[in-house]
């Protein structure tokens, strides 16, 4: 690709394609071939790791959850950045499950009200966003899901640590070695993903909390059918 070609946008986005001379667009898609391979393979082989690492605090904080679930439990799920995106996106799905056979059940993600976000952040700091709405929102017997890629949000770790003890069940998901969050006491089940790489933490996260979330229905369910009248 010469300089005389592309859109705006393409010379916006992908500036490395117009820097001179001719890239052959067959070499430019056998990079993206690669790239995309690697990166399959990279979040395949945390996957494992973390299944391998954390498989058993996987069930364990599942049926624990699904416990708190049938008591009627309410999950405050947080986290910053790609974090806050997966914390809403495992609430989304607790209230609107993907399968038919899954009930919904209740959650509410503390990263969604953008004006308690500032006002906190504001006036209290922004380590506190999430403890204070924990605060607010939680009861004995709830449950505090929290995200952080280093296992080192403080913001994220105060709130586990204010969850823990209004007697909330606290989960944690982080990466790297596990970070603060590994060793904290206020945190009954800690799932760690082992890589130092953000982007493939985050996909191996997602996997982890959808993994709970099998759990969870599928103790639900079981629970429900021994219940039912003959």
């Amino acid at each position: 690709m010469n300089d005389a070609e592309g859109s705006e946008y393409d010379r916006l986005f992908y500036p490395f394609l117009f820097e001179g001379g001719k890239t052959s667009i067959e070499d430019v898609l056998a990079q993206v071939s690669h790239s995309t391979i690697e990166k399959c393979r990279e979040v395949i082989a945390l996957r494992r790791a973390t299944l391998q690492h954390s498989g058993e605090q996987i069930v364990t904080a599942g049926r624990a959850m699904a416990r708190a679930f049938a008591d009627g439990a309410t999950l405050l799920a947080f986290g910053n950045g790609g974090s806050t995106t997966d914390a809403q996106d495992m609430v989304t799905e607790l209230l609107n499950p993907p399968f038919a056979g899954w009930s919904p059940l209740p959650a509410i993600a503390l990263t969604n009200d953008i004006a308690v976000i500032t006002a906190v952040g504001n006036d209290v700091g922004f380590d506190n966003v999430f403890a204070r709405q924990v605060i607010a929102y939680g009861r004995k017997g709830d449950i505090a899901l929290g995200i952080s890629t280093s296992g080192n949000s403080t913001n994220v770790l105060v709130a586990l640590e204010q969850a823990k003890k209004q007697g909330l069940l606290t989960v944690g998901l982080a990466g790297y070695d596990g970070g603060k969050m590994m060793h904290s006491k206020a945190v009954d089940f800690c799932i760690n993903s082992p890589s130092d790489h953000i982007p493939r933490i985050q996909e191996a996260q997602a996997t982890a909390y959808h993994a709970l979330l099998e759990v969870i229905h599928t103790v639900l369910e079981s629970n429900r059918k021994k219940e039912k009248p003959l």
